[in-house]
């Protein structure tokens, strides 16, 4: 018992530091923001508040949308607001900025992919999503959705919202913004297959 709850914290932790990995890789290729920084930098210019505090109230907001969905917040939740910025700022220190537009293409594809791939793997474990990823699933829980037409769907909302607040939009943002649904969609599965069979052998 106690070892697979260890497991499922170790594929937590792991699965959220990578995330911060992947949005500081993006964020480092300078060929276009992701839609829900897009929003909170949009949000920043209109409103005067800082950039931080307004991811923050983002944050806050959408799990208010998480009660009418009856979604219900876990550790994994509150793991996700304290690892993933202090990992993505760590990420920002490692990770060169490319001075050529093949390898920012480069950098940003893995991030994208990267991002894909930590999500499903720190929401197979289901100790609570973060909260922009319990919209989806959310979403999905209620409407049924498939996965990847919610988590395009909302990106592409956020996005249109940001970019008319005044928020920056490059071709990196609409490609997470068109992508990363269907990737999630198929990283997800995958995952949790591995993930059930690592806890089924433990």
């Amino acid at each position: 018992m106690v070892l697979r709850a260890g497991l499922r914290l170790t594929w937590l932790l792991l699965g959220l530091f990578a995330f911060g990995i992947a949005i500081a890789a993006m964020i480092q290729a300078s060929i276009g923001i992701p839609p829900w920084d897009v929003l909170a930098q949009g949000l920043s210019r209109t409103t005067g508040m800082s950039f931080g505090l307004v991811t923050n109230l983002i944050g806050l907001v959408v799990l208010l949308f998480w009660i009418p969905l009856r979604q219900r917040a876990g550790v994994g939740t509150v793991i996700n607001v304290l690892l993933v910025g202090p990992a993505a700022e760590f990420g920002l220190h490692v990770i060169p900025q490319p001075d050529h537009l093949l390898w920012q293409i480069l950098l940003f594809t893995g991030g994208l992919l990267l991002l894909a791939c930590t999500t499903a793997i720190y929401l197979a474990p289901q100790l609570g999503p973060g909260p922009r990823d319990g919209l989806m699933t959310g979403l999905h829980g209620r409407t049924g959705w498939p996965i990847w037409a919610i988590r395009a769907g909302i990106e592409i909302t956020v996005l249109i919202i940001g970019y008319v607040l005044g928020g920056q939009v490059g071709a990196g943002t609409l490609a997470q913004a068109l992508l990363i649904g269907p990737l999630v969609h198929q990283t997800l599965p995958f995952f949790e297959r591995i993930y059930a069979s690592t806890i089924d052998r433990s």
